[in-house]
């Protein structure tokens, strides 16, 4: 499954150059403002640094990453702090998650920026087994533009990758395993094949155990990686993973790209396997747009 373009060259990088285009244009909806709905000659004059509506100016990565904060840390009740778990997804308008297996055809290059800025926030990256196996997903690197700021929040230089594996079917003679930044994480459970524990373990990767049988119970997971220290959680899926986490009711946030664009065709939504006996309700709380592709954070309620 294709969650965005570039995962398989490094973690958050624009490296295309029709990528690295700027933002320009993009414009706050929601949360509406006076400056949301200022005329362009107001804009002109007063833009301010959350981007109203209309300003053609490039966002900075500083104006995204104020954007897309996660909230105010939380106390556990036995120390610490609470974890918040944020998914990032794209879709088309008719609820295609991706075109011929991947998401690059119906991404963008703001996209790509708000995806490597919301990488830069987190502590973790969670992504299931198959897509870290279609995508390449090749270990997170630090970023000099985010450096300060992570350290200043007592982050590593570049956030771990977590995958969520119940048979560890995985390549651990890959970079993702052997030659990350941050050692990356396997979730896993009691069940897992003892020999290919063995085989994570040796190429550097830490096994932790979320569940008690073959497969990974979405809150202990959570709670295996909050108790690493790892609070700000961001999964880039895939469907199946995030599908996973909304039944269990563990997903916080949902960032949702909706590209201007149909598909047709029988591509998975974002979100796959059973259905949920009530529907999750989440709120609205930020809308951005740029050439018409949508920009959305919703919170659970």
């Amino acid at each position: 499954m294709g969650l965005r373009p570039g995962a398989e060259v490094e973690d958050d990088t624009v490296h295309h150059s029709k990528l690295r285009a700027r933002l320009h244009g993009m414009r706050r909806l929601f949360p509406v403002t006076d400056e949301t709905a200022a005329p362009a000659s107001d804009q002109a004059r007063e833009a301010p640094a959350a981007g109203p509506a209309g300003a053609e100016r490039e966002w900075s990565l500083d104006e995204l990453a104020a954007a897309y904060a996660y909230p105010e840390r939380t106390p556990g009740a036995v120390g610490g702090e609470l974890p918040w778990l944020r998914a990032n997804m794209v879709s088309t308008l008719d609820g295609a998650a991706q075109h011929d297996g991947r998401s690059q055809p119906i991404s963008n290059a703001a996209d790509m920026r708000i995806f490597g800025t919301l990488r830069a926030l987190a502590d973790v990256v969670l992504v299931g087994a198959e897509t870290v196996r279609q995508e390449g997903y090749r270990p997170a690197r630090a970023r000099a533009e985010f450096a300060a700021s992570r350290a200043a929040a007592g982050q590593a230089p570049a956030p771990a990758v977590a995958v969520v594996s119940a048979g560890l079917d995985l390549d651990f003679s890959l970079p993702l395993f052997t030659a990350p930044l941050v050692p990356t994480l396997i979730l896993t459970g009691a069940a897992a094949p003892r020999d290919r524990i063995a085989a994570a373990e040796e190429a550097g990767a830490r096994v932790l155990i979320a569940g008690d049988g073959a497969g990974v119970e979405p809150a202990r997971a959570v709670r295996a990686l909050a108790g690493l220290g790892h609070t700000r959680l961001l999964t880039e899926g895939g469907p199946r993973l995030l599908g996973q986490l909304v039944a269990a009711g563990v997903l916080d946030e949902l960032c949702l790209t909706v590209s201007p664009m149909l598909t047709a065709g029988a591509a998975q939504r974002i979100a796959g396997g059973p259905s949920v006996a009530v529907p999750s309700r989440f709120a609205l709380v930020s809308l951005l747009e740029e050439d018409g592709f949508l920009f959305s954070r919703y919170r659970r309620v």
